[in-house]
């Protein structure tokens, strides 16, 4: 057999824990299961992920990064917080909602899972730490690239941004319709700008002086 490198390695078993995660679900899916469908040894597997728990993990920051760079591949960030936003959000829900609905799933059943297991609660909040820590940076790039401020703390937007097409998400999983959900998600982007309130920096600090 060939020599692979761990990073490589890494995103290979990685890349087959989210097919079969998609495929069978968390609580079916094994760390067996996982060597088969990336055909490596189970002792291989074990090797790289000990447990279940560090390959999940590894699982969730990996869509996590996934998620980050279409959000970072679809919007020019020097355009502002509120172009930001709306293409942002356009080109997520194109790349990985309306054609994924097996990607959402996993990463429910991905926190529901750690919820609901013993000693694993930890994981599902470091799920939604991420995910809202990564939305609140890039916000907080877009605005500052463009010289604007915002009307609410970044982490404060990015977390009801996350709540927000989350629960979108969840309604286009259980109940798909791809016109409904794409008029709800327009809404959803046009409250967002307007709770952010995007300003230019200069503007704001004159009426902060005055």
């Amino acid at each position: 057999m060939p020599y692979i490198e761990s990073s490589v390695r890494r995103k290979q078993l990685v890349a087959a824990a989210r097919s079969v995660l998609s495929r069978e679900g968390v609580a079916r899916t094994s760390l067996r299961a996982v060597a088969a469908e990336g055909g490596v040894s189970l002792g291989t597997l074990q090797y790289v992920f000990p447990s279940k728990e560090l390959l999940l993990r590894a699982v969730i920051e990996d869509v996590v990064d996934e998620i980050a760079g279409v959000l970072q591949d679809s919007v020019q960030v020097e355009d502002g917080l509120e172009h930001a936003i709306r293409q942002g959000l356009t080109g997520f829900w194109s790349r990985l909602v309306a054609e994924q609905t097996d990607l959402q799933l996993m990463q429910y059943e991905l926190t529901t899972y750690a919820r609901r297991t013993p000693r694993q609660e930890y994981l599902a909040r470091w799920q939604y730490e991420r995910y809202a820590g990564i939305v609140a940076q890039w916000c907080q790039e877009a605005a500052s690239n463009a010289g604007e401020v915002c009307a609410v703390p970044f982490a404060r937007l990015a977390r009801v941004l996350v709540a927000s097409v989350d629960g979108l998400i969840l309604q286009h999983v259980c109940d798909p319709n791809p016109a409904r959900s794409r008029e709800d998600l327009d809404t959803v982007i046009d409250m967002l700008i307007a709770l952010a309130r995007v300003r230019p920096a200069i503007r704001a600090r004159a009426a902060d002086d005055a």
